[in-house]
């Protein structure tokens, strides 16, 4: 009888003690102010199979990244869906985002963009609204660096901008 509760205990906790597998849904978006260029230089990083899957529904089934497949028209609607989510103001006004490019670094998507013209930051609207409507639970994160200081802003599907001020 001890053995049998034993081997019961060895089948059955591992079944109770099982999670289900749950995706985690994330951005990361950086931004550095360079007060010498009077620039905003912005990195974000998305996991590629998401985005993806984003650019799938949205644009055309076919689409593939970072695969020999890949086609130039992918890296097009790379750059229109990003610029399509992602806005931002500077002061109070709305700039305007320069795509650079993409990369892969592993299993994450990485986009370079640049805003011109920024003389001083006294604040920043950021609206993130990278695959919120493809995953619910999405959270975009912003981290902003300037020569002074270290913000950051999490984002998500009820609260998909934030406001950052400075002295």
């Amino acid at each position: 009888m001890k053995y049998f509760r034993i081997l019961l205990l060895l089948l059955i906790f591992p079944l109770i003690s099982a999670t289900s597998a749950h995706k985690f849904y994330v951005s990361i978006t950086k931004i550095e102010y360079v007060k010498e260029k009077k620039s905003l230089q912005i990195i974000t990083k998305i996991f590629t199979d998401d985005i993806e899957d984003a650019l799938q529904h949205r644009y055309d089934p076919s689409i593939s990244l970072d695969t020999k497949k890949e086609t130039e028209a992918a890296d097009e609607y790379v750059q229109k869906y990003i610029l399509q989510k992602l806005n931002i103001k500077v002061n109070g006004k709305p700039v305007q985002l320069n795509y650079i490019g993409k990369e892969y670094d592993l299993d994450m998507l990485v986009a370079y963009i640049e805003v011109t013209n920024v003389p001083n930051l006294k604040s920043i609207e950021i609206e993130n609204k990278v695959l919120m409507e493809m995953f619910p639970e999405q959270q975009n994160i912003i981290h902003l660096k300037t020569t002074n200081s270290r913000k950051s802003l999490m984002l998500d599907k009820d609260e998909s901008s934030g406001k950052l001020k400075f002295d």
